[in-house]
């Protein structure tokens, strides 16, 4: 049996934070082209919950350690801060929401509605991290 604070410990979390990453990944991206009902909301708004948790996940990829309520909260403060981004319109900000995976990550327009989202995605990408570290502790 692995000790909590062992090398395998991590490379376990890690494999679950693929493997979620995995599911959520083409998720999010689903929700961007997605053209049935609703498709205004999961286009505009719910794609913003997946991309916070999203965030969230890769962030615990990275540093499986951490304590997932302060990755989340870090993740979530940030995506804020992109989302107040919006409202400067330089032409480098311009040039690189021009593209897609720029607009995808940056975001193109603010819009206050998207912040309950971001709080949705936070709490899941949360909820997942916890999940895999209470696996992973045994």
């Amino acid at each position: 049996m692995k000790r909590p604070g062992s090398a395998g410990h991590s490379v376990s979390r890690q494999c679950w934070a693929l493997a979620s990453l995995a599911v959520i990944t083409p998720a999010g991206f689903y929700s961007k082209f997605y053209s049935g009902p609703g498709a205004f909301w999961a286009n505009n708004s719910f794609a913003g919950a997946l991309y916070v948790a999203f965030w969230c996940l890769a962030a615990f990829l990275f540093w499986p350690r951490r304590n997932p309520a302060w990755i989340a909260a870090i993740v979530l403060t940030a995506t804020c801060a992109l989302e107040f981004l919006q409202l400067w319109h330089p032409p480098a900000l311009q040039a690189v929401r021009g593209h897609f995976l720029g607009a995808a990550i940056l975001g193109t327009t603010f819009v206050w509605s998207d912040f309950p989202y971001y709080f949705l995605g936070a709490a899941l990408g949360w909820l997942v991290m916890r999940a895999i570290s209470a696996r992973c502790a045994v």
